[in-house]
This record gives C-alpha cells, structure tokens and sequence, in this order.
C-alpha cells in the first residue's frame, strides 16, 4: 500500500473568518481518512517553525479546491504567511493546557494567575475551539469572576500581547463603557488634551456590533492603521494621536473573547473590567478617565450597577498600577445627530470648528470629559485641580483644539472631509407630543442595517431630540444609505419595529 503523505500545498480560500483560522480540505482528501479528519476537528498545521490551531471545513463539491491542497482562511493564512506553493503538515493538536481549567470554571471553582494565565495563553494561541471559547465566557458571566480573579485576568491578558512603552511623564487616556449612539467625544477630548501640551496616544476599536466605532469614524477623516512605529512619530510630533488598536498587538485576547461574548449577549462585570483595563495598560496609560453613562437602553441601565462597576474597576485599576478615575454619565439618549462613521465624523468637526450648528451635547460632554482629565494631570503634576473644564473650553473655542486636530491628521497621513451618503428617507412624527424617549438599542438597528459602519456614509441623522415638542408630520430622523436596497431594509425595520421614538401626546 503507497504511504499517504500528512504533508499538503497550502492555498489561499480568500474567505474572512474574523480571527479564527479555518482550514478547508476535500472530502475525498487522503489525509482526512488517514488521519480521521471530520468537520470542526481542531487541525495542528505547521510550516517550518510557525504552526497553528485551526478549525476544519470539509469540501464537499471540490472544484475549487485542487486534490493535494488546503485552502486556509484570511486569518490562516496571515499566522501561516505561506510563500507560494508552500507544503504543510497537518497533525491533530495536544489537548489545550488550560481544559482543566477552563473545566474548573465551569464547575464553580475559583482560578488562580497560573490557570488564567494558561488560558489565556490559549485563547491567544488559538488553541482553543469556539466550544471551549464559549464554555470559558459562559463560566465567568454574571457575578462569577471576584475582585482577584478579574486581576488574574486583567494581567494574564497584558502579558500575552505588546506593551507600549513611552518613557517618562504621565500618559493619559479614556474610555467609554459604551451603549450611546453617536457618543463621538474621543477625537475631540484627544485634540484638547494633546492642545494642553500633555500626551494622550490613543488606541480605539472599530465597531462589533455598533454602528461605528471611534476607528471607523476618525477613518473618515485620517488614516488610523498605523504600526507601533509610526504612531510613536505622531505622538512624538504632535502629542496625541486617534488610532486603530486592532494592529498592534495589545492584549490580543480581548478581541477574541469579544467575539464570543458579542453574539451570547452575556453581561460579565468581570470580562468588562478586564477588557477595558487590559487595553489600557497595555497602551501604555498611566491616568485614566473612564465615562460611564447611565440609562435604561444603555450598556449600564441601573445606578446600582454603576456603583458595582465603578468600584470593580477602581480595585483593578490600583492592582495594575494605574490612575483611574470613573465619571458617571446621561445615558438616557443619543448623542448629537449623527449616528455611523462619517455623519459623526461631522458632528466632530461642526464642534471642533465652533459651527453654529454643532451638536451641543456632544461639546458639553467632550469637554467635561476633556476637563477631568486635566483636573486629573494637574492633580499629578501637583498643580491647583477644578480649572480643567474652563481650560478645555478655552482651548476648544479658541481655535486651538482644531488647529491640533488637523496637525494630528496630517501626521497621521492627511485630513479628508467626511463623505455624505447618496439616498436618504426622513421619518415623520405621527403625531404631536414631546419626545420623552429614544431607544439606543432601537435608533443603533436603523442605522446598521441602513449599512453602516461597513458603509461609512451610512446612518441616521436625527433631527429631534429627547424633550422637544414636535408636531405631526415634523421629521424625526433621516435614514442615510448608499445604495436603494439598504435605505429600503431599514425603513422596512422601523417601520415595522416598535418604533425607536417614544413621543408623548399632547392632552
């Protein structure tokens, strides 16, 4: 009988799998047989001293796949980097260090540094199947991670990704815990930061399941892919930067886990703190001003929560070495008017450039957000605290936060003004009343299936706000799309959904 080789060529499948790397191999592969390969069998592939872990398809009609190949997914194929014709060998995998662990968890038992640091090791290592994935998140959802276990998982996830490194001096930053559309203050708090003449380098996230993330609208605007390198120019020159986080490395399980915990929907105190603080050491941050608005559509609808949040963060937060401060904000609504990359993009610059029109609750809250966080420098620096805000509001109405703002742009790779979409359909009050409620959750559905953040011009724009009285047939929001399809299937949404305005009639 002729020996089966377990070696195959390696072929790119051109199908984006996120983060997970996916094999695909022919049903009639001699390998399989061989080696008793079924579909989402974990697969050990390994091209000289690189190897990975990843979850096999099979290749039912093969016409697109040559005999004696395998064709891997985008993320595959970028851990592999095959050069042309490259021959692999596929193996079945060692079971992952950390079952045991992630076995305990489930079973209700508390881990210590080394087995969440296994884990996560893991995770990182792609060595773990989304079922053990899963079964992970599951475990700690809820209240089942405590105030040690969530720092045992804070720093496991530092330590298995790039730190960066800025010398001496403070670094500050912010974060928001999220759940407001068009809640778009990081790239003007940066600008007024960076204007004061303090380093505020930050990294931000494209949107999971929101319409935009901070990425995707500064991407409007500026590139925002910039290795470590050259982010360390433009904050070199400039200050400040607004840049994807994606691409560098840091704490690189957090992505992975989010990936998981987005479509379960589970609610996890202690995965939040440890992905937002995660990130924050590894950026390199020394102060922190984390905003959390408060509401019932928002991520964090109770003040009862808030306080739990609040407190768990500040424990990590001193555990890591790093200055936190918690600013409990409205979360009742919106924020501004436009919801989807570029139409926040345009709230943005209408505030940075003191537009007649600008949203003025997007300036109040980048500017008090801007305020503590140099009430928190010049607390550092030893310095008379409370003259954050004022000094924030003068270098924003005086020009200076602009002028930063396009000088970090260039730096980056040049300013573009934002796009605005081809086709738009404006939806009408039905009746007359006061605006006494906009679901976030609801007003966020429109908008991405109207096609953003994949379409950057995509969105909705509102034109009401919560408190003001509108008449029958005055408009509401503006649905904005790129093609007639997707302006179609988010009206076809908001018309037939409980509509995303809650007006309350007149007596």
């Amino acid at each position: 009988m002729p020996h089966r080789s377990k070696r195959l060529a390696l072929i790119r499948a051109g199908i984006d799998t996120y983060r997970q790397p996916v094999v695909y191999m022919r049903a009639d592969c001699d390998l399989c047989r061989s080696e008793g390969f079924s579909s989402l069998a974990r697969v050990e592939i390994t091209l000289g001293a690189r190897s990975i872990v990843a979850t096999l398809n099979v290749v039912t009609e093969g016409a697109w796949l040559p005999p004696g190949a395998a064709a891997l997914s985008e993320a595959a194929w970028e851990a592999l980097s095959p050069e042309p014709g490259a021959m692999a060998s596929f193996s079945h995998p060692e079971p992952p260090v950390s079952a045991d662990a992630i076995r305990a968890k489930v079973y209700g038992r508390r881990l210590d540094q080394a087995a969440f640091r296994d884990i996560v090791r893991d995770i990182v290592g792609r060595r773990l199947s989304e079922l053990e994935l899963a079964a992970f998140v599951a475990a700690c959802a809820g209240d089942r991670l405590d105030a040690e276990e969530t720092v045992a998982l804070t720093r496991a996830m530092v330590e298995t990704g790039r730190r960066l490194e800025w010398g001496e001096g403070m670094v500050l930053d912010k974060h928001c815990v999220g759940g407001l559309p068009g809640n778009r203050t990081t790239p003007i708090v940066v600008a007024i930061v960076a204007a004061s003449g303090r380093r505020i380098p930050k990294t931000s996230s494209r949107a999971i399941t929101s319409p935009a993330g901070t990425a995707d609208t500064m991407e409007t605007m500026a590139p925002v892919a910039l290795a470590a390198a050259a982010m360390r120019k433009v904050v070199e020159a400039e200050g400040g930067c607004v840049v994807w986080g994606g691409g560098l490395d840091l704490a690189p399980a957090d992505d992975l886990l989010i990936r998981v915990e987005r479509p379960l929907d589970f609610d996890s105190e202690g995965q939040m703190v440890a992905s937002i603080l995660s990130k924050k050491a590894a950026a390199g941050s020394t102060h922190v001003l984390i905003d959390m608005p408060v509401g019932p559509t928002a991520k964090v609808r109770s003040s009862a929560a808030a306080h739990m949040l609040e407190a768990r963060l500040l424990t990590t937060a001193e555990a890591l070495g790093l200055n936190a401060r918690v600013r409990l904000s409205d979360g009742s609504g919106p924020v501004g008017r436009g919801i989807g990359p570029a139409l926040e993009a345009h709230d943005v610059l209408a505030v940075l450039r003191r537009a007649p029109h600008a949203p003025q609750d997007l300036r109040e809250r980048a500017l008090d957000i801007a305020g503590a966080l140099l009430d928190m420098a010049a607390e550092a620096e030893g310095g008379p605290a409370a003259q954050g805000r004022e000094t924030a509001q003068a270098l924003l109405d005086s020009g200076a936060a602009e002028a930063k703002f396009m000088a970090i742009c260039a730096a980056q790779g040049g300013f573009s003004e934002p796009g605005r979409a081809a086709h738009r359909r404006v939806e009408r009050a039905p009746h007359a009343g006061a605006v006494a409620q906009i679901d976030n959750r609801r007003i966020a559905r429109i908008a991405k299936l109207a096609g953003a953040p994949g379409r950057k011009n995509a969105g909705v724009l509102l034109h009401a706000s919560l408190g003001q009285r509108v008449d029958k047939g005055d408009p509401l929001y503006e649905i904005h799309a790129e093609t007639p399809g997707e302006l179609e299937w988010a009206a076809e949404y908001a018309g037939a959904r409980a509509h995303p305005f809650r007006i309350e009639a007149e007596a």
